[in-house]
């Protein structure tokens, strides 16, 4: 894949999936005081998140694993993301895709998929966790066995995603930040924590990986419970994740990453999505213990467009986290971050 071009170097590929840029950093000293603090901006390409490295290696990896295409159909569970850098890619290389979602996810990104050309199917039975993950992999299991000529991506499972973290992101954040002390990374799918810290623990033992999960996410062992907001945390344990890479793990609230989105926008004027939100909330609360004149990455996996109907609008906010419109866009209250 192409990196963005420095120096007033233009970037030119053959390909829209291409377009990615890993050298793009905001300064944030204001979340780590005495520190450097970093945010690895990864929604400034075509697809708008850290997620089209992700696609574009499990899509590279079928094709290298001899899957025959264009006969075979992809088919992939997604909240959102992960489904607009699929569509964006098959519509490029003319494969069919099968995006498998849920009522939760962002209106902006379902719409983005259809408009590139994939079948869209929205799963809506609640599973037995209270959300929808273990439903749309059903679904997908259910459609593989009575259709042969689909292929699952599976990016619960895949290394391939990892992979793509390890080589891209996590190379370019030493890279370009190489005294980084402390790394912090939002779990989802965890392709993006785990692949970060492969390389870290590689090529920057001292680096102390963070991961930041959000309350009511399984993803650590946590029971299961209620969370609003789609691409923060998860309901079942990732197949990708090894606990032994990462160093830490803060949980943090919904209500907390949502303030902290807001506050980004009115103080810095950038839009960010909740998980670069939670990512914020955990700088800003590990940074009492973090010794001065350290150096600070947190990685911002989206922008904050496709959140103007969730975390952007106060009626939704106030209706599904129940916060005060008087509390918006407030100030970080981390009453609600739970220690590990």
């Amino acid at each position: 894949m192409a990196t963005c071009g420095r120096h007033g170097v233009p970037m030119i590929v053959g390909e829209v999936y291409d377009l990615v840029s890993d050298d793009m950093f905001l300064r944030i000293d204001e979340f780590v005081p005495g520190s450097r603090g970093y945010l690895k901006v990864e929604g400034c390409n075509p697809a708008g998140s850290a997620k089209l490295k992700t696609a574009v290696a499990l899509v590279e990896g079928a094709e290298s694993a001899g899957v025959p295409f264009p006969a075979t159909r992809l088919i992939e569970s997604t909240s959102g993301n992960l489904g607009v850098a699929l569509a964006m890619i098959c519509a490029a290389k003319g494969y069919s895709l099968v995006c498998v979602t849920d009522p939760k996810a962002n209106p902006q990104p379902v719409k983005m998929m259809r408009a590139l050309g994939a079948e869209v199917v929205v799963v809506g039975r609640h599973d037995e966790h209270g959300g929808y993950l273990s439903s749309r992999i059903d679904y997908i299991t259910t459609r593989l066995s009575y259709e042969p000529d689909l292929h699952w991506l599976n990016q619960y499972a895949n290394p391939s995603g990892p992979g793509a973290h390890r080589d891209r992101t996590g190379r370019a954040i030493l890279d370009h930040v190489p005294d980084v002390g402390h790394v912090f990374v939002a779990a989802g799918t965890t392709g993006t924590l785990m692949g970060c810290a492969a390389y870290l623990r590689e090529h920057s033992p001292g680096t102390r990986v963070v991961a930041v999960d959000v309350e009511g996410s399984a993803i650590f062992g946590h029971p299961e419970g209620p969370r609003h907001i789609p691409g923060m945390g998860a309901s079942l344990r990732p197949g990708i994740l090894d606990e032994e890479l990462v160093d830490d793990v803060v949980t943090v609230s919904e209500v907390d990453a949502v303030t902290a989105c807001r506050e980004l926008a009115r103080d810095r004027g950038m839009l960010v999505g909740a998980s670069t939100g939670a990512v914020l909330v955990a700088i800003r609360h590990r940074g009492a213990g973090i010794t001065p004149g350290s150096t600070v990455v947190g990685v911002s996996p989206d922008l904050g467009e496709r959140y103007l109907e969730t975390v952007f609008d106060d009626e939704w906010v106030t209706a599904n986290l129940r916060m005060r419109a008087d509390d918006l866009p407030g100030k970080l209250n981390f009453g609600h971050v739970l220690q590990n």
